[in-house]
């Protein structure tokens, strides 16, 4: 069978009759993705709610939508799907306010560590809330099309696994991160440790270090991390989010190799952030002696966040049967990322004293 890359899927179905969305949050992410996604995929916005009442009403009125005055207001939306776009922090208080047997979508990280996580995970169960976590990496066009490729055997089985980024990170972007004590693998490279997570399953255990800069501020920007797969797979992390040395050797990609061919993936919108550059996928199929390139019908930011929301809204509706990265599932995410704070809190295998 000849390797046919217009055949991998790599998006995900809309839901028949799309619910109103409110949205909780006026930070840059909402108008750089989710109103984004949303208006191209047809979506409603009811409209959105922002304690800072002048940044909520400027980007209400940038994308045509109400800003409500009050949570309570926000909340009583009838029907509606609610996207908590808020700090880390303040998931709980939200969604507390939620009626019961509400859906949510809730930005990642899913609280500010795994206490934060577990206390969400009992906030919906108690609330029979319909919720999920945005990982939306695993929406991205690309992310589909290297997991259909996987799924139909073109990689044999998955062995290695590489996530490397070297680039400049403009954090300042995100001004609620300041002072937090925990960054760079709770808010960005989770992604990454989520798809793995989707890819190859939970590892056993994981070797990290995750640390600052000199030259700034912010908690952690760099981590070098090992997944424990056992003997068979090796998974590894190298992030860089400091070299701040023009775009020549500047890079973001992951390469996924099996026991029969392999994949190359460049996730685009890291450089150059917001802007970005073209998301990547070539494999080099098996039985093949070539890579292809796989033409993608979309990009990570926006279009993840169409396939994101599109899940929960067929779940919510019936149409869908799993809800990816339910609270439940993402709490796993969360393990992980706790997992490796404490591997690199711990001290390191010492060397040996010479005699």
């Amino acid at each position: 069978m000849t390797f046919d890359p217009t055949t991998l899927a790599q998006s995900w179905p809309l839901p028949s009759k799309p619910r109103p969305i409110v949205t909780f949050g006026a930070g840059s992410i909402v108008g750089d993705a989710h109103f984004p996604a949303y208006r191209k995929a047809g979506f409603p916005v009811a409209g959105l709610y922002d304690p800072d009442r002048s940044k909520a009403q400027k980007l209400a009125e940038e994308w045509g939508v109400k800003a409500f005055s009050s949570v309570e207001e926000a909340v009583a939306v009838e029907g509606a799907i609610f996207d908590l776009a808020t700090p880390p922090a303040a998931h709980a208080t939200v969604l507390e306010a939620l009626p019961d047997e509400a859906a949510a979508l809730i930005q990642k990280p899913m609280g500010s560590d795994l206490d934060g996580a577990t206390r969400i995970l009992e906030i919906c169960r108690r609330k029979n809330l319909k919720a999920a976590v945005n990982f939306q990496l695993r929406f991205a066009p690309m992310a589909l099309a290297l997991k259909d490729a996987i799924a139909k055997g073109w990689l044999g089985e998955v062995v290695d696994f590489d996530a490397w980024l070297a680039l400049a990170t403009p954090w300042q972007l995100w001004p609620f991160l300041k002072g937090l004590p925990r960054i760079e693998i709770a808010m960005h490279s989770i992604h990454y440790l989520d798809l793995i997570r989707q890819v190859l399953g939970d590892p056993q255990g994981v070797h990290a270090k995750t640390l600052g800069h000199p030259n700034h501020d912010v908690a952690q920007t760099r981590t070098s991390a090992i997944l424990d797969y056992g003997d068979d797979v090796r998974c590894a992390l190298s992030i860089n989010h400091d070299h701040d040395f023009g775009r020549k050797y500047q890079a973001c990609e992951f390469r996924v190799c099996g026991t029969e061919g392999a994949a190359y993936m460049q996730l685009g919108v890291n450089l150059d952030y917001p802007r970005g550059e073209p998301d990547i996928l070539e494999i080099r199929p098996k039985g093949g002696s070539e890579w292809v390139n796989v033409p993608l019908q979309g990009t990570w930011f926006p279009d993840a966040f169409v396939g994101r929301m599109a899940n929960l809204q067929r779940y919510a509706a019936g149409e869908d049967a799993e809800l990816v990265s339910s609270v439940a599932d993402a709490w796993n995410t969360m393990a992980l990322v706790e997992a490796a704070y404490r591997s690199s809190a711990a001290p390191a295998t010492p060397l040996a004293k010479r005699p």
